[in-house]
């Protein structure tokens, strides 16, 4: 299906984390480790992609090798491997659109239309940021996946005070903003790699 003609691809900018130090994984770096013969972070910007105007990637290392995905690469401001709100605070910066679109490098199977329906969750709710939700069964509880944001890029100057303060938790960032969750139904569009167990489960699923 086409994009809804409301939303506005061309004020997206999408946002690959692949700044972590992976160290339930080895310590590799997650986004170039090899999934189906592919490096994870190749399977996640083919599909983010179509959905944004452009894709920052952040890394803190093997910036080369990013770079050969054709996107810019932007390394965390603040120092240590501070977490993904790091990375979304470098994109935050980096990005000339009014919102940015923040996935994970190691969730090869996001939907292709994520964007589009995060987009729809923050307008119906006048929010200024939009999350993915998932829930375990049809009567769970929504359960938040917070690196999977759309956010408005003014926020980043308060994202840099609450990093500087030592503060690294996404969620009780995102809570301090006017927030909204987005129901996925496809809860396995957001499975993540942080093992070698869970890389081998994900070989099984298609989507």
């Amino acid at each position: 299906m086409p994009p809804s003609p409301d939303y506005p691809r061309l004020s997206v900018t999408g946002l690959l984390l692949a700044g972590g130090r992976g160290s339930r994984l080895g310590n590799c770096d997650k986004g170039l480790h090899l999934f189906r013969g592919r490096p994870l972070a190749a399977w996640v910007y083919e599909r983010l992609e179509p959905q944004v105007a452009t894709v920052l990637i952040s890394a803190n290392r093997n910036l080369d090798e990013y770079a050969q995905f054709g996107a810019p690469v932007c390394r965390d401001q603040i120092n240590g491997f501070a977490g993904p709100l790091a990375g979304i605070h470098a994109g935050l910066l980096q990005a000339d659109t009014e919102f940015v679109l923040s996935v994970a490098c190691d969730s090869p199977f996001i939907p292709p239309d994520l964007a589009e329906r995060l987009y729809a969750t923050l307008s119906s709710q006048a929010a200024d940021i939009a999350i993915a939700a998932t829930r375990e069964t049809g009567q769970s509880p929504l359960q938040a996946q917070p690196v999977f944001a759309l956010i408005r890029r003014h926020l980043a100057a308060d994202l840099g005070l609450y990093l500087q303060s030592g503060q690294r938790k996404v969620r009780l960032w995102m809570e301090r903003h006017r927030m909204a969750l987005c129901d996925f139904p496809e809860a396995q569009a957001f499975i993540n790699m942080n093992t070698e167990h869970e890389l081998i489960l994900a070989e099984k699923y298609d989507a």
